[in-house]
């Protein structure tokens, strides 16, 4: 049995991420006029920028893959543009756990809940990448230096 990605969990999750973004520029938009939360409001104010950039980052490019998805199913992209474009970039960097706490509840809170729909993206981009990927493989190359590293990763894959 094939498997594929609805059209209503992408809108829905289309929604969902929407949303959040919209949440997330509202707080970070009202953040310079913060109250200061620790001894030192500096930290404070450096804390709330990296989370402020992390969040909104995670955010774009969850909207990213999702318009993507979107396109895939209405036709508007084939499986190997998405394949070669639709992947959801994976977390660079973590956020300081002791910057974090600097931050007021309610940011905190907000900032999680990004992590969560970015992981929640991450694991169905995941599974979708490979069903994907194993119904329509891409175009092979049969000369050049990426038909000759194809065919050599398949080499060693058999060995």
């Amino acid at each position: 049995m094939t498997q594929t990605l609805e059209p209503r969990i992408i809108e829905s999750l289309h929604a969902e991420a929407m949303c959040l973004a919209d949440e997330v520029r509202d707080t970070f938009d009202m953040s310079g006029r913060m109250d200061a939360v620790s001894e030192s409001e500096d930290l404070a104010r450096i804390a709330l920028s990296c989370e402020a950039l992390r969040a909104t980052t995670r955010m774009m490019h969850v909207i990213a893959w999702l318009l993507n998805q979107k396109a895939y199913l209405n036709g508007e992209l084939s499986a190997f543009q998405l394949r070669r474009h639709g992947r959801l970039p994976r977390e660079k960097a973590a956020a300081d756990e002791e910057q974090l706490a600097l931050l007021p509840r309610h940011i905190r809170d907000l900032v999680e809940r990004t992590r969560n729909l970015h992981d929640r993206i991450a694991r169905i981009d995941e599974g979708w990448t490979t069903l994907r990927d194993d119904h329509n493989p891409a175009p092979e190359p049969r000369h050049g230096a990426l038909g000759l590293q194809q065919r050599l990763g398949r080499a060693i894959r058999n060995i």
